[in-house]
Parts: C-alpha cells; structure tokens; sequence
C-alpha cells in the first residue's frame, strides 16, 4: 500500500525539524551496549509488532543490539513497572499501547507513577480497535450482534488484551453504546484473545486492527466494526462502529516509548529523534499503513501533554463503566 504523499511529506517534516545535535555529556556515545525494549503484551501483540521493527531498524542504525523483551501481565503495568525502576540511562526503554493510559485509570495502587517514574520519549503510531467474532457465531454486522447478545443477557463474553488495557476499555464503552450485558475475560494480549475468539471459546473480542489483520483477511475471523470516526484504509468495506448503529462510537488505540523517569534529556531526544526517522522511512510507514496503522511521530514535551490527557479521560471513562481494580 503506497502512503498518501501529503503524508509522507508531513511526516518527513516532522522528523527533519527534530534536533539535529544533542550534548554530549550523556548521548554521544549512546548507546554503546544492548539496549532492552520491554513490552507489556505477548508476542504477536500490536505492541510486539511495532516493537520489533524499531528494534530492528535502531540496531541498524546504532550499531549495537536492540532486544525486544515480553512481560506481559496485569493491565501492562508490570512491564511499566520493570521501567520505571530500571536504571536512567537509556538501556531499558518500554513501548506500550493505549493501555498505559487505561491502566493509570483502573488500578488504585500503582508501585509507580505514570506521569512521573515513566519519561514519555515519542508516540509511534495509531490505529483502529477492530470488534471480531467468528464467522461461525452468526452475526454479520455490528446489529446482528447486539440482537444476538441482547437474546442471552448475561450469556455473552467478550475477551481483551487484559483488565486496564485499551481493548478492555474499547469493549467496555462498546458495552455501554450498545446497552449488552456481557462477561469480559481477560488475556495477556490480543493473541490469546483472538484464537479463542476464531474458536468460539469466547463470542467477541476488541482487538488491535494491526494484530488482527492477517486472521479477518485469512476468514477466520469476521470483522465487524471499527472504533474510528473514519474506516479503515487497511478494511475499507468495514464500517465503523458508529456506521453500525452506535452513533458517536469512537476509540482509537496508540502506541508510544517510555524510558526511567530521570533518563536524560539528551538521551531522550536521541531516541526519540533517531524513532522519528526509523517511522518516515518509506518501507515502515507503508508497512504500518498495510497494517491498518499511520505512523504518529511526536516530540516528547507533545506525547507528554497527549499522555496525560488520555489519562485524564479513561479516568472519566473507568468511573463511568465502574472499572476499577484494587
């Protein structure tokens, strides 16, 4: 899929506007060892994905390697919690999706602070949350299946990427729009919620487009909706959810990297910059595009606003739904 040219230029921008040097008290010689990218969800995971190929591009370009570590878990907050209490300098970073913000929302005891023990460095992309069932489930559209479950009050499940994480609170708010009783069953990522879902174990799931993808174009899984205000470019037949019938419906899910909260600012803009430019590649924002993804380069006093108001309002959303862990 060839990116929009009006994109590629934007994104080209961005990147060539970021700074160029950088003091070389702390970075000029970063990174000369393994730098370990933690992420929160399992393998095959959007995060995963993403993860993996800015790895591989920032080992190409700094010569030294970068390792992609899964700890998945506890609403992604383990993982954040292994960076936060990691040492500052730039040798543990951490991509997380949406559910960075969704978790600050839904667990009353965190062993960090989100806005403070973690540094937002840049966002990386954005995409769609795709609601899925099985194509042996009967339903055909996002109408179908809210007859479907609203026949069976407390009879239907629906699975997530975990209690806290962006698809939970994607499914939750589906919940609300469309006025269902269902049962939600956690899963350490997308991966193990989808293959039930292909198999019936479960009767829908909210899953990343990115980690979906490839199952709805194989026929395994039949997609139903997206939470965009827009369609998607990767599923253009696929209506939104508010096309569906749930009038306003949107949510979309975002990924980022986070260091230790005292990592320097050199080092952050290093990485962050030298990210930036790995997304404007032409060969990764196709790839993410392809994905059903934009690429979302950001500086890092931008993604820092950004990530509070997301906290901020999936705070509003979990008193809402009554989401909360303790």
């Amino acid at each position: 899929m060839e990116i929009p040219r009006r994109q590629f230029l934007q994104l080209a921008a961005f990147a060539a506007a970021l700074p160029v040097f950088v003091r070389p008290a702390q970075a000029q010689g970063y990174p000369t060892r393994t730098v370990r990218i933690i992420v929160p969800l399992s393998a095959g995971s959007a995060a995963d994905i993403l993860a993996r190929r800015i790895a591989h591009k920032l080992s190409e370009s700094w010569g030294q390697p970068v390792v992609v570590e899964n700890k998945p878990g506890a609403g992604t907050t383990i993982a954040a919690d292994m960076v936060a209490k990691a040492a500052p300098d730039g040798y543990t970073l951490l991509i997380n999706s949406a559910a960075f913000a969704t978790s600050a929302a839904v667990y009353s005891r965190l062993p960090y602070d989100p806005l403070k023990d973690l540094a937002p460095i840049t966002q990386i992309a954005v995409a769609p949350v795709v609601l899925v069932a099985a194509p042996s489930l009967g339903a055909k559209s996002v109408n179908d299946l809210v007859e479907l479950a609203k026949a069976k009050p407390g009879g239907f499940n629906f699975g997530s990427a975990g209690v806290g994480s962006s698809t939970h609170f994607a499914a939750e708010q589906f919940k609300l729009a469309a006025g269902i009783d269902a049962t939600h069953v956690p899963y350490k990522g997308p991966p193990e919620a989808i293959v039930d879902t292909m198999t019936g174990r479960i009767h829908y799931s909210m899953v990343p487009l990115v980690a979906a993808l490839p199952s709805i174009k194989d026929g395994k899984l039949l997609a139903l909706g997206v939470t965009t205000a827009q369609r998607s470019r990767a599923l253009q037949d696929v209506p939104t959810l508010a096309e569906g019938g749930l009038q306003g419906f949107e949510y979309q899910d975002w990924w980022g990297v986070f260091a230790p909260g005292a990592t320097p600012r050199e080092v952050v803009d290093k990485v962050g910059k030298d990210v930036a430019r790995i997304l404007v590649l032409p060969d990764v924002a196709e790839q993410l595009l392809g994905q059903g993804a934009e690429a979302r380069p950001s500086a890092a006093a931008e993604f820092a606003g950004f990530v509070r108001a997301k906290i901020d309002a999936a705070r509003t959303v979990a008193a809402s739904a009554r989401i909360r862990m303790d």
